[in-house]
């Protein structure tokens, strides 16, 4: 069963997709299930849970912002609106949902959090493909400090357009979200990607700009 866990929906400030239409884009796609991970707001996945199926499975996260980069946090019931890494963490892990550092080796991206060996301890789950980085070596250095960290391996798509979902993902056999989340942190599950055009990152900081100028013209 196929999972993409990384998927920004249009309540993210550089996203467009209707919560409906990844639902409906990721079933075509034969994915299992998708986890909406908008910018500091939960609102984009549990518009999408509206359209879970018995044989289809919606994660409501988040992508942090935080000082120090974003985090995911995925089995999200409540808004996590802290900066505070520590802040950030504890709040995600009262609602027993689990932590991810999205993209953290993508020196392109000025919002990766970048890792140290003292943050080992609080982080359940490393982004090992992200299908936004230029670079397959970012990506490749984030399956080793997972590895060499024993930290289980996530992946997901880190899609703003329809045509990207589904360009990574996490193989796991679960019966439901419960099992999944049960699955994820007991490393029981495997991965699948391929890199995504560059020019959407261009598409997307467009998108945004283009935003942030309809909202203060």
């Amino acid at each position: 069963m196929k999972y993409d866990l990384h998927i920004h929906s249009r309540y993210s400030s550089d996203g467009v997709l209707e919560p409906e239409k990844i639902a409906k884009t990721a079933v075509k796609r034969g994915l299992d299930g998708i986890a909406i991970t908008d910018h500091n707001t939960i609102k984009g996945g549990l518009k999408a849970k509206k359209y879970e199926t018995e044989d289809f499975t919606v994660i409501v996260g988040s992508e942090i912002s935080t000082e120090r980069g974003e985090i995911i946090g995925l089995f999200l019931e409540e808004e996590v609106k802290s900066k505070d890494v520590q802040e950030v963490v504890s709040g995600i892990k009262e609602q027993n949902g689990i932590v991810i550092i999205p993209h953290p080796f993508d020196k392109l991206r000025h919002s990766a959090f970048h890792l140290t060996e003292e943050d080992v301890e609080f982080i359940d789950c490393i982004e090992g493909f992200n299908s936004r980085c230029v670079h397959q070596k970012h990506n490749e250095k984030a399956v080793d400090f997972a590895m060499n960290h024993n930290l289980t391996i996530t992946a997901g798509s880190d899609a703003h357009f329809a045509w990207e979902i589904g360009n990574a993902f996490i193989l796991a056999e679960s019966s439901g979200e419960e099992e999944l989340r049960r699955k994820i942190l007991r490393k029981e599950i495997n991965f699948k990607g391929n890199l995504s055009n560059p020019l959407n990152q261009g598409l997307t900081k467009v998108l945004k700009l283009w935003r942030k100028t309809v909202r203060f013209g």
